[in-house]
């Protein structure tokens, strides 16, 4: 397989990349004729608003990575990066100073050229308007200037070594011509985005959206692919009826006995590939009590049979998860064995009843437990009605849990109700993943799960931790994270981070989220595979479909 690797230094004085390597699509091939039309079958959960804001998590899944572009790109599945709006970058030794190089020759799908005034532009933005910052940049940065004609260099508060995956591969870069206008990002829908990416939005409608070819994009040849149409599916059922037509050809969602009602349907071209990339969580809302009380959480993340619900709602295909919050196998080396083996998170009903009694709770007539002002252990968890997966998945916890003396009460919403209550802290209990990408090591699932900074009082929009979870040590050790680049320092960190989740309990995995990604060869070819995993491969990957795009090209 083609590779551009990066060895991150702080001794060394440069980064500088050739412009096609590994993850880059390269330019046009003469073979590689430019037509054809790619349809996803992926199941959003509602109608599409028609808003592209790619700051906002609720609109940044249908503009990131197809309209917008990051500075480098970072492949989640190992590590690999490739230059994108920046051409190279630059670490000081202390590693508290990034300089990029802006890419000379990209433009705006509006025909303005692309600057380094655009990056400056958006970063300022962001520490601007903290709600839109995705990533929690703005507060480790301390400040984002241009030098020279092309040059953008980035000053942290700290050393932030590990920052680069977050400021450079996570930041959608916006044009300063267009956003400078807007009087308030944070409410902009913004219909008719303007972006570097391979696509532009050509019609949009509730139940569809249709991108266009961008035809001066500054990856020469490319996108072969004339268009792509996305169109709205509220459940998995509607959104795999179409993809096993072969009305779409590539699908991003939960396919049951999909061996059966998926590959068998066309033998020859249908194919599957489901790697670990984030957590399922059963999120805790720790302002709300009793969930602020640790043995509640401990004995609700003893009251779950995580091997149960991979079987019965996922059908095995996402791994059990587990209590430390590391992926297995992907990050196995990762896992603290000698602490997990010390909790050892299995299902058991009777030990999460035991934690219960000891902290003065009592079991009433109906077998659930309350606490000494008569308060049931009765809970609402929100989920996405229509990730049918979700929703029989739940039905296990609630099964589960009930054995342990707890109730828990499912609550099926839209998608758009589902992201307000959570964001906005407005749960006891939420079923899912974070919004934001997980990146390439198990720090930055966990610091978008646990860091405070990404967090927000209750009704605020909260860009991750959306349990409202508080504990400076946490904070702490991902900081230090960040300024580090010492593998081994960085295990042990992360193996401190793993002694609070088996400890606090502030979340609970459930299961392994993996890329569901469904592809049929039928017409089409260039497709992330196994034998050529070039970038994470479902439609929701941001900002990875737009590299998905770039590659495919039709056969036929």
């Amino acid at each position: 397989m083609r590779e551009c690797r990066l060895v991150i230094s702080l001794l060394l004085s440069a980064v500088v990349f050739a412009t096609a390597c590994e993850g880059s699509a390269g330019n046009g091939s003469p073979h590689r004729s430019v037509g054809g039309t790619l349809t996803i079958a992926n199941a959003s959960g509602g109608l599409w608003t028609c808003g592209f804001n790619p700051f906002l998590a609720s609109t940044a899944g249908v503009a990131f990575g197809i309209v917008y572009e990051p500075l480098i790109y970072t492949n989640l599945l190992n590590d690999t990066k490739t230059p994108w709006l920046a051409s190279s970058y630059q670490w000081n030794t202390d590693a508290k100073t990034l300089s990029f190089t802006i890419r000379p020759g990209v433009k705006w799908s509006d025909g303005e050229d692309l600057s380094a005034a655009d990056v400056v532009f958006t970063f300022d933005l962001l520490k601007q308007n903290p709600s839109l910052d995705l990533q929690a940049v703005g507060p480790i940065l301390a400040s984002v200037i241009q030098d020279g004609s092309d040059m953008v260099v980035m000053t942290f508060t700290r050393p932030a070594a590990s920052a680069l995956y977050r400021v450079a591969s996570q930041v959608p870069i916006v044009p300063k011509h267009i956003w400078s206008r807007i009087k308030d990002p944070a409410k902009e829908k913004n219909p008719t985005p303007i972006g570097t990416g391979p696509f532009a939005v050509g019609q949009c409608a509730a139940e569809n959206i249709a991108y266009v070819r961008n035809p001066d994009y500054w990856q020469k040849g490319l996108p072969y692919l004339n268009a792509v149409n996305y169109p709205a599916f509220t459940d998995n059922d509607s959104a795999n009826a179409y993809l096993v037509s072969g009305q779409a050809q590539w699908g991003g969602q939960f396919i049951p006995n999909i061996d059966t009602d998926y590959v068998t349907k066309d033998p020859s071209h249908n194919h599957y590939w489901f790697p670990p990339v984030n957590n399922v969580n059963l999120w805790i809302n720790t302002k709300v009590s009793p969930l602020n009380n640790k043995a509640v959480r401990q004995a609700m993340a003893y009251g779950i049979d995580r091997g149960r619900v991979s079987q019965m709602g996922e059908y095995g295909y996402e791994p059990p998860g587990n209590q430390t919050g590391v992926l297995t196998p992907t990050f196995q080396d990762w896992v603290d064995k000698a602490q997990s083996a010390k909790y050892d998170y299995k299902f058991d009903p009777a030990k999460a009843a035991a934690l219960l009694e000891a902290d003065g709770f009592k079991k009433d007539s109906s077998g659930i437990f309350r606490g000494s002002n008569g308060k049931r252990l009765s809970f609402r968890v929100i989920n996405i009605g229509g990730y049918t997966d979700w929703v029989v998945a739940l039905d296990v916890v609630k099964e589960n849990l009930k054995e342990a003396g707890i109730e828990i009460n499912v609550q099926n919403l839209s998608s758009d109700q589902y992201f307000d209550s959570l964001f906005r802290g407005k749960f006891e209990l939420a079923y899912g993943s974070v919004a934001a990408p997980p990146g390439p090591t198990p720090y930055y699932e966990l610091r978008n799960t646990l860091h405070s900074s990404l967090t927000a009082a209750p009704g605020a929009l909260a860009t991750g931790n959306y349990g409202r979870y508080e504990n400076p040590q946490a904070d702490s050790l991902f900081d230090q994270y960040e300024a580090t680049t010492d593998p081994l320092q960085q295990h042990e960190l992360i193996s401190q981070v793993e002694a609070i989740m088996l400890e606090d309990v502030p979340v609970i995995p459930v299961t392994e989220g993996v890329a569901w990604y469904e592809w049929s060869t039928r017409g089409l070819a260039g497709w992330p595979a196994p034998n050529d995993q070039y970038t994470a491969p479902a439609p929701w990957n941001l900002p990875d479909w737009g590299l998905v795009l770039l590659h495919v090209y039709r056969t036929s």
